[in-house]
């Protein structure tokens, strides 16, 4: 394949070739280029840098924590990421960025948008699932749409990414979830998002274990009180997390992105099957 692309493209080098002159170094260099389309891209191209970058998909990345992950893995990751009502703004999608509008948690949407991002950028290394639900069920006021709406988004949307990204994934890939310190803190009112986050720290842990012979590692982070900018929380409350955790403030999404970042690099190749805590030391 590779000396047939570069056939077409250097014909008149061909007598070269046969001479023997051009031979070993034509080989060398097709072996460390990078084929993209009908070329080959080189190192020192700078699309063989942007070639060279991992691939993440993140879930939810247009608002709130979702968009700091993206903001922080797109340094050096080839971005896509889906969204659902918050059309993400121009400086977001700037750059190697694939948005997707989709509700993952539609039957069909899993398998259409990790196709989208393999066509787009060939290959997939890491995802993210931070799409999230939280929805009130208290049990004076049982309506089982939404409790199936909070464990369809928060739990069945995650299983079903993973399983149409499974044939794509490859040895070092690295899945990290997004969960909840409500996981073991379940918050009144709503006691079925904290089933929800406590069932996937439980497939969390099962899939590490299930993908680690093939060398795809799964963790999870579990945040506690985060500022999300376009959902801020009453002062009063704000000021009750602040007493309760160990380093005086609430979170930031960027605090949650750092930990993404690193389960997701290489820096964590040995780290599997945890649920890591971005909490402040609350309630210690």
């Amino acid at each position: 394949m590779c000396f047939a692309i570069w056939q077409k493209k250097a014909e008149p080098a061909v007598h070269m070739i046969q001479k023997g002159r051009l031979r070993a170094s034509f080989f060398f260099w097709c072996a460390i280029g990078l084929l993209e389309k009908d070329e080959v891209v080189f190192p020192g191209n700078s699309r063989f840098s942007e070639a060279m970058k991992k691939v993440a998909l993140i879930s939810g990345g247009a608002r709130g924590i979702g968009r700091a992950i993206v903001e922080d893995l797109r340094q050096d990751h080839r971005i896509a990421f889906t969204w659902l009502t918050t059309e993400p703004d121009r400086a977001l999608v700037q750059g190697d960025v694939l948005p997707l509008q989709s509700d993952l948690s539609e039957p069909d949407q899993p398998e259409f948008v990790v196709q989208q991002v393999v066509d787009r950028f060939g290959q997939l290394d890491v995802i993210v699932n931070n799409a999230g639900l939280v929805k009130p069920t208290p049990k004076e006021q049982f309506d089982p749409a939404d409790h199936r709406a909070v464990l369809d988004v928060n739990l069945l949307a995650p299983i079903a990414l993973l399983s149409a990204a499974l044939p794509h994934l490859h040895r070092g890939a690295s899945i990290v979830n997004i969960s909840s310190m409500n996981a073991a803190l379940p918050p009144r009112d709503a006691a079925t998002y904290g089933a929800s986050k406590a069932a996937l720290n439980l497939w969390t842990r099962a899939m590490a274990k299930e993908l680690g012979p093939q060398g795809i590692r799964v963790n999870a982070v579990a945040p506690g009180a985060i500022n999300i900018p376009e959902a801020p929380r009453p002062d009063d409350l704000t000021a009750l997390f602040v007493e309760q955790t160990a380093l005086g403030r609430v979170g930031k999404p960027q605090d949650v992105a750092k930990a993404v970042r690193f389960l997701a690099s290489d820096a964590a190749d040995f780290v599997t099957g945890e649920i890591l805590g971005v909490t402040g030391g609350y309630r210690l």
